[in-house]
């Protein structure tokens, strides 16, 4: 296996201390493996999609639009 340094802000490192029982490589490895899970999966999903690039911007952000005008809804 290869080793991997990672840098981490102070702020966080200490509250990772306050949990000693957690394996924090374990859990780095497992969210390394989620990440190119979903970036896999991304770029198979761009490869078979018809979409252009100016098409996913437009449709990015008319979801990003939706989103955000039922979050302020559900907010009052």
């Amino acid at each position: 296996m290869t080793t991997l340094t990672l840098a981490v802000p102070e702020e966080m490192k200490k509250k990772m201390d306050t949990f000693p029982e957690m394996n924090w490589s374990e859990i780095a490895r497992q969210a390394f493996m989620q990440k190119i899970e979903d970036m896999e999966f991304l770029r198979k999903f761009k490869e078979r999609s018809k979409l252009s690039e100016t098409d996913a911007l437009r449709l990015g952000k008319e979801v990003s639009k939706e989103v955000s005008s039922k979050l302020l809804k559900m907010a009052r």
